[in-house]
């Protein structure tokens, strides 16, 4: 994967020691802060209380109200601090998580597109040159006077090509040194070339290996079944002999290794008489740069693509053949649910206050239970759909909480309550139609504290 993906800027990660020690610093200054006011507070109602010693009535009115508010104030603490802690601890497991899956949503982008736009194998169209001489008049002085000078000077002017055949077949190879993939190629191409002009005979045929090869192999060009020698290994220009109005076929063949894409560039030439036909033995094969080929066969195991242009055609852009890729859809799903779910677990709590009586323990372990079915989501979503993981997990939710209330009214409530408290935000979030499914778990959950605390429908009191 590539190691430019990152992780989302800001965002809390406990991997990483600085931020886990600033966190512990932050907590443990909370801490004592919590500790000093509950402190403070119980030592200011035994001030008040001593004051009032002369007065035995008052004070035992007022320590008797104020120690039960004191004591329903520890035990409400309790309670708080125990939601804090999971909170705090739920955001920043979380957090964590959001970072990593960003990092391995991005790592997995980077390592698609580097499959489609890494490097290629170019094939640059040959050109045929030729050298000319052509009027050239300038100015220059002459024993302090301005003088016109004609002259001639020699310039490099290209001729067209009469015709391009070419066939090139490809093969993949995939996962080789930890790169997508690679092109084996196998290149023939015959080119015709017509002499139209009236004074030159002597030409240069430029017809270069492709661009970004790894590996080149039986490079060959032929003129007339007659191999040209290369005059050294890095020169690729063959000088040759064309008298005027006469033709000849030159035969370019070799096999190169590359990747992951082959194209062929006309160099903004004027294509006549134009064919290629490139043949690509694997599935997945797509066209390169949208120019769309005139035909195209495949049999299941491979695919035929035609391009032909047979007057005086111009095509920009570089065109060829690469492997398509699936679309990456659904991207940051993940981590904006893990963002969001400290906010779920407090409303799913908050729901079950209003419901049930609840216990330190049932909070932990409710805690315990939310935030592991997010830890399974979050991988179970690596290798299957996140939906059809989530419904798994629903269920095994749905179990574990009837077992909260001591009797089926009791756990009827809580499923209920983790049905419009959990589940259905979650999978709100999951799925495009996100604003809609929320709006219905909201209305559930209002409908359900108006129905239970309103109108007394499903009255838990008596079982309480």
């Amino acid at each position: 994967m590539s190691v430019d993906a990152k992780g989302i800027p800001g965002l809390p990660d406990l991997t990483h020691p600085q931020e886990l020690l600033q966190f512990g610093t932050q907590l443990l200054q909370g801490s004592l802060l919590l500790v000093f006011i509950i402190i403070a507070l119980g030592i200011a109602i035994a001030l008040i209380s001593f004051s009032l010693r002369r007065y035995p009535t008052e004070q035992a009115v007022f320590f008797g109200q104020w120690s039960i508010r004191y004591t329903q104030l520890l035990q409400g603490l309790q309670h708080l601090a125990l939601i804090l802690i999971l909170l705090l601890t739920g955001f920043f497991l979380c957090s964590t998580l959001s970072n990593r899956y960003h990092y391995w949503e991005q790592a997995k982008v980077a390592q698609v597109a580097a499959s489609v736009a890494g490097d290629k194998l170019e094939q640059i169209a040959p050109q045929v040159r030729y050298i000319t001489e052509e009027p050239y008049v300038y100015n220059t002085q002459v024993n302090g006077k301005i003088v016109k000078v004609n002259d001639k000077q020699k310039v490099t002017r290209y001729l067209t090509l009469a015709s391009s055949q070419i066939e090139v077949k490809i093969d993949q190879s995939v996962d080789v040194q930890n790169r997508s993939s690679i092109y084996q190629t196998d290149y023939t191409a015959n080119y015709k070339v017509i002499n139209e002009l009236s004074n030159i005979n002597s030409f240069f045929l430029e017809v270069p290996p492709p661009n970004g090869f790894s590996v080149l192999n039986d490079y060959k060009v032929e003129r007339d079944s007659t191999r040209l020698k290369q005059t050294n290994n890095d020169n690729y220009s063959f000088p040759f002999r064309l008298e005027p109005g006469q033709e000849t076929n030159f035969k370019v063949t070799y096999k190169a290794t590359g990747g992951p894409r082959w194209v062929y560039s006309a160099s903004n030439q004027l294509l006549s008489q134009f064919r290629l036909v490139a043949i690509a033995n694997f599935s997945n094969a797509d066209f390169a740069s949208g120019i769309i080929p005139d035909n195209i066969k495949s049999d299941g195991k491979s695919t035929e693509f035609t391009w032909i242009f047979a007057d005086n055609g111009s095509v920009k852009n570089p065109f060829g053949v690469f492997t398509s890729t699936k679309p990456i859809s659904k991207t940051g799903i993940i981590p904006r649910l893990l963002l969001l779910a400290p906010a779920l677990f407090l409303w799913w709590l908050l729901l079950l206050y209003l419901s049930l009586p609840i216990t330190l323990k049932d909070v932990t372990i409710a805690g315990g239970i939310f935030f592991a079915c997010l830890l399974t989501l979050t991988y179970m979503t690596r290798v299957i759909n996140a939906e059809f993981a989530w419904m798994i997990i629903a269920l095994i939710l749905l179990v574990l909480t009837y077992g909260l209330g001591g009797n089926r009214r009791f756990s009827v409530a809580a499923i209920i309550c983790t049905i419009a408290g959990v589940i259905l935000p979650v999978f709100g979030l999951l799925i495009p139609f996100t604003g809609l499914t929320l709006s219905i778990a909201g209305l559930l959950s209002t409908a359900w504290l108006a129905v239970l605390h309103w109108y007394g429908w499903y009255n838990l009191r008596k079982e309480s």
